[in-house]
């Protein structure tokens, strides 16, 4: 099976997901979006309001934020994979609840083994502190890259924070403008990954 193939069957069985309370109020199973076959994954923490209508990551003002970061260091949106922890909105968009993260993370481990990116880039701080370390310091280590195993993880500010507070907007330029150069580095042009 493909990538793509490989991912969908996925999907559909997170569609019909019940282990958290969560799946009873969500509108979509929000999976995870872009190319099947892409080098470097972004994770958030969980669904929003426009994300559980649409079913797709990262697609509310947060994401539009983020599209355009993407736009700005020259990553195409569809030659990576966005996904979450949490793939249901948690209500009014809390924090997801650590048993929620535990019986939601299987589904992102699937979506890393079946990709395999060698770079993933945590959006935010509870999903660094899921992926990188549990003491992860987000404005400390905002753009500090850790090695596990074949991966090279980083974190940058959620947009969400950078639209709360516009003075952490310039750390993410400069977070982006790194990400952007390894990117390079790994797919030779930077566009690698689109189907």
């Amino acid at each position: 099976m493909t990538n793509a193939e490989l991912l969908e069957q996925k999907r559909a069985v997170c569609a019909a997901c019940t282990r958290c309370s969560l799946s009873q109020t969500r509108t979509k199973c929000v999976y995870g979006t872009g190319s099947p076959n892409a080098k470097l994954l972004f994770v958030g923490e969980a669904p929003g309001e426009q994300e559980d209508q649409t079913g797709i990551p990262f697609v509310g003002r947060a994401g539009q934020l983020l599209d355009k970061y993407l736009f700005a260091v020259g990553i195409p949106r569809e030659a990576v994979y966005i996904a979450n922890i949490l793939k249901c909105r948690p209500p009014k968009n809390r924090d997801p609840l650590p048993e929620e993260e535990d019986a939601c993370l299987p589904y992102l481990r699937e979506q890393v083994r079946i990709l395999r990116p060698p770079m993933i880039v945590c959006l935010g701080r509870i999903a660094a502190m899921r992926l990188i370390r549990e003491d992860f310091r987000i404005t400390k280590e905002h753009g500090v890259w850790f090695e596990k195993g074949s991966f090279s993880l980083c974190a940058v500010y959620h947009p969400s924070a950078l639209l709360r507070d516009p003075s952490k907007r310039e750390d993410m330029m400069k977070d982006m403008i790194e990400i952007k150069r390894r990117y390079d580095a790994l797919t030779g042009d930077g566009r690698s990954g689109n189907d």
